[in-house]
């Protein structure tokens, strides 16, 4: 990359941050998956990688937490047009269904768009392990909560004891919501009941959840360990550091760890057309912190998604946060490679 002027502006016909590593060079290789057919409030996630895309080219390239990230190789590889095809027909399915509050009879209709899901698992399972089976970070890039499914499943095979750092508002621990067997709202759900190579699930942020996921929590035995918004704050409010409170989300993670990122676990300011934004949640500062500070703690992320970034009807705010953070999660992955001693 010696010709490369990381100061320069980006070149429209360039790849994600105005990068044109190949595939075969890169560091960390982004999958988009355009899909988002159970979102059951707003709309627009299968936007969300061609918009993070585009914003990406104006992100400057020096972090200040993670130096050059650049300098490893980022590439995003081009969508599966398989998954434009999956996504229309799901949509188009589910949504007179969602309209209706949901099917708990299933039905036809639900059978087709949970294939249309199992066929997005297969084809972000296959992408991810190949990109994993080379020693590269895999990087999943949505479409809304359900598609890294396929992702986690990879890497929990490949890495049996496997941690997931999980940012959202929402627990996603709801079963087939509203008759789907693949929603947005059931991804840890799903995770926990097939991937058991998955150890431990770690959730900060959360500030929506239903009484039996409050259940599913409790009886999880460990498995699962949720870090209430609410809660935060009120340690906050009494006085307690933020990094007292990282401190205890990171302790229990094991030693390799997938970070999952629904962009609604920040505050909706930075979010505003996600599907399903609530009040409260992390400020960016505060999330770039702790993906820091698991970059430094002697863990290795194997992977990572984000998820849920919708662009609204005009402007690109929610896309130019989505693309910042997608610059930190690539910055906090090599940087854990490092500090654990696993090179690139």
């Amino acid at each position: 990359m010696s010709a490369f002027d990381p100061d320069a502006a980006a070149a429209g016909d360039s790849g994600v941050f105005g990068l044109t590593t190949p595939p075969q060079q890169a560091a960390v290789v982004l999958v988009p998956v355009p899909f988002a057919a159970t979102v059951s409030y707003g709309g627009g996630a299968e936007a969300g990688p061609a918009s993070i895309l585009a914003a990406s080219h104006q992100v400057d390239l020096y972090d200040w937490h993670f130096g050059r990230v650049y300098e490893s190789g980022i590439c995003m590889l081009p969508p599966d047009p398989r998954l434009a095809q999956l996504h229309a027909e799901a949509r188009a399915a589910a949504a007179p269904l969602i309209a209706d509050g949901g099917s708990a009879e299933g039905g036809g209709a639900v059978a087709a768009i949970d294939a249309a899901g199992a066929e997005v698992n297969a084809l972000v399972f296959a992408a991810v392990d190949a990109v994993l089976a080379q020693g590269r970070v895999a990087g999943v890039v949505g479409g809304d909560h359900s598609v890294p499914f396929g992702a986690i499943q990879a890497a929990a095979r490949r890495h049996p004891g496997l941690g997931i750092l999980h940012f959202d508002a929402h627990a996603d621990l709801r079963v087939a919501y509203e008759g789907f067997r693949w929603s947005h709202a059931s991804i840890m759900d799903n995770v926990l009941r097939e991937c058991p190579g998955v150890a431990r699930l770690v959730q900060v942020g959360i500030r929506d959840y239903g009484e039996r996921e409050l259940r599913a929590i409790q009886a999880s035995e460990g498995r699962v360990l949720t870090h209430f918004d609410a809660e935060w704050q009120r340690r906050r409010f009494a006085g307690e550091s933020f990094d007292a409170m990282v401190d205890d989300a990171l302790a229990p993670l094991p030693p390799l760890v997938w970070v999952s990122f629904d962009i609604d676990g920040l505050d909706p300011a930075l979010c505003p057309n996600t599907g399903t934004p609530v009040p409260g949640g992390l400020q960016f500062a505060e999330a770039a912190h702790l993906l820091a500070r698991l970059a430094a703690s002697g863990r290795r992320i194997v992977g990572f998604d984000l998820v849920e970034v919708a662009p609204g009807a005009t402007g690109e705010w929610d896309a130019n946060v989505g693309a910042r953070l997608l610059y930190k999660l690539c910055g906090a992955a090599l940087r854990s490679r490092e500090v654990a001693g696993a090179g690139c």
